[in-house]
């Protein structure tokens, strides 16, 4: 279990992280969405130990990870900007990954290579932005590693090599139990592959949930009754987050248990009623506007 407990983390006295609480459960993918600024490539930089909490704890399965390399062996993160040595050809590099991973696996490093068609031997400082990306993939995916954290993971790779890489991640949950943490501001790039997903704005996870609760537990719906002056306080009894009303009908979404809304719904004996599934992107829309925040503000 990955842990973030009253974490913070300051720069210069300016809080990037806020007490944010945070369960990520073993064998899952866990998708962190936010915009630019929310703090998602500090948070990642937090558990991975690259940096130490100024307020808080960060653990994996009980224990710290800052200044922890037992526990750092077994994590890999790649980071929005890469690094690599200078000079350095593609096996070299794997040459040093496999000194820091003692489970570093040089046939699927030259499986992954001929897949990726990636020239071990070439100077990683001439590949293009895109191939360096396939390249920090290729050699995290090669550690074997219990947990990956990766930032802005799939920036730069063309989709037929984002489904790739999501298919290799997906195997390694299934078979090896791996813990996969992605962060992005695009959340149809995470919506297919992740189990659970949070979203971070202003340091903080404002909610969180798994993907098929999401989709199922909030819908759009419009209704029409036969008293035409009805207003928003006659679904009190339910959960709406949105209510708008034009002429004889009203828009609402609306979140809760499908089967309880649709009776508490037909109660009212309506002329009109249709309930409508939400996009996932809508759906953090609405949550967030349920949350206060205005969304134009936010821009994910």
């Amino acid at each position: 279990m990955i842990i973030a407990e009253n974490l913070g983390k300051k720069f210069r006295g300016k809080p990037v992280i806020r007490q944010m609480n945070c369960q990520i459960k073993e064998g899952s993918i866990y998708g962190l969405v936010g915009a630019n600024g929310a703090g998602k490539s500090t948070f990642l930089r937090l558990l991975a130990g690259v940096y130490q909490p100024s307020e808080g704890k960060a653990e994996i399965r009980g224990e710290p990870v800052f200044d922890n390399p037992r526990v750092k062996r077994e994590i890999v993160f790649i980071p929005d900007e890469l690094y690599f040595f200078p000079n350095y050809n593609f096996s070299m590099m794997a040459d040093y990954y496999a000194g820091l991973y003692e489970h570093f696996d040089y046939d699927r490093f030259r499986s992954l290579c001929s897949h990726f068609r990636l020239d071990t031997q070439a100077r990683i400082h001439n590949f293009s932005k895109g191939m360096k990306r396939q390249g920090a993939l290729i050699l995290a995916l090669a550690t074997r590693a219990r947990y990956f954290f990766f930032d802005e993971t799939f920036d730069g790779l063309d989709p037929v090599m984002r489904s790739f890489v999501k298919s290799v991640l997906e195997e390694d949950v299934a078979q090896r139990g791996s813990t996969v943490l992605l962060t992005s501001h695009n959340l149809r790039e995470l919506e297919d592959l992740c189990d659970h997903m949070g979203l971070l704005y202003e340091g903080r996870i404002l909610f969180e949930s798994d993907i098929e609760s999401m989709k199922t537990e909030m819908f759009k719906v419009q209704i029409a009754l036969k008293d035409r002056d009805f207003g928003r306080e006659t679904f009190r009894q339910l959960k709406v987050l949105y209510y708008k009303k034009s002429g004889s009908v009203a828009t609402m979404i609306i979140k809760g248990d499908r089967e309880l809304v649709y009776d508490v719904l037909q109660s009212k004996d309506p002329i009109i009623l249709d309930l409508l599934p939400l996009s996932l992107e809508e759906v953090f829309i609405y949550e967030m506007e349920g949350c206060g925040y205005e969304f134009d503000a936010l821009r994910l």
